[in-house]
């Protein structure tokens, strides 16, 4: 199989031998003829805190869940959800609100502008050669360094496997943005922001940033919060 054939984003033209894009959102992985702008997980949760660099649950490795299928796995997910939306967020890991365990959401398109929406318990991304991977460079912020961010490269083509909140395995492919987005939000769950792989002075930069703008952007997101009614 090739690299980006288990995606599911590739079909055959009639009649020729050029692959064209399977444009339909992605749920989980899975194509769906249509996603709601606001999903109901968003609808369903509640708006948490996101926690800021130097927080101490940031800077740890996360438990793995070992429970499957409870109400507060569930909870848990659609708050997550929720205060990805009210942040406008591609992805949000679960120590961003504090809590230790192995998860993330995300809700962001592929290099296809293709959108995709789920969530990974206890991720981990597979290696790939650099061949398959591909190399980007562009800019990366995060929702805990509100304001601040920086040029990074990451690998343009990951794959992650997990299973999800029932315990049923995952195995999820990304391009462009939503391979950064995996990227970055495993690195969360490891206890590694995406300043930890900057330089030292695109670090005090991205820093830098990020004072001078937070209080905008957290004034954003109380705007957006009582515009999704989760004030």
């Amino acid at each position: 199989m090739s690299a980006f054939g288990g995606l599911g984003s590739f079909v055959r033209r009639p009649k020729a031998d050029r692959p064209v894009v399977d444009r339909r959102p992605r749920l989980d992985g899975v194509p769906v003829d249509r996603l709601p702008e606001i999903l109901p997980e968003v609808k369903r949760g509640k708006r948490r805190r996101i926690t800021v660099i130097g927080e101490d649950v940031l800077h740890r490795p996360t438990r793995e869940i070992t429970e499957f299928g409870t109400k507060e796995l569930r909870e848990l997910i659609n708050d997550m959800f929720a205060t990805n939306a009210v942040a406008s967020g591609a992805g949000l890991a679960a120590t961003q609100i504090g809590v230790d365990l192995r998860v993330f959401v995300y809700d962001c398109t592929d290099k296809y502008d293709v959108r995709h929406v789920g969530h990974v318990c206890n991720p981990v991304i597979e290696k790939l050669p650099d061949d398959v991977a591909g190399r980007q460079t562009g800019w990366e912020g995060c929702l805990s360094v509100p304001g601040g961010g920086y040029d990074l490269a990451r690998a343009d083509y990951a794959v992650v496997r997990g299973v999800d909140q029932r315990g049923n395995p995952l195995r999820l492919e990304g391009t462009g943005l939503l391979a950064r987005c995996f990227l970055h939000e495993t690195d969360h769950l490891d206890g590694i922001l995406y300043v930890d792989h900057l330089s030292e002075k695109g670090r005090a930069l991205a820093l830098a940033e990020m004072e001078e703008h937070k209080q905008e952007i957290w004034d954003d997101w109380d705007a957006k919060a009582a515009e999704l009614g989760k004030e």
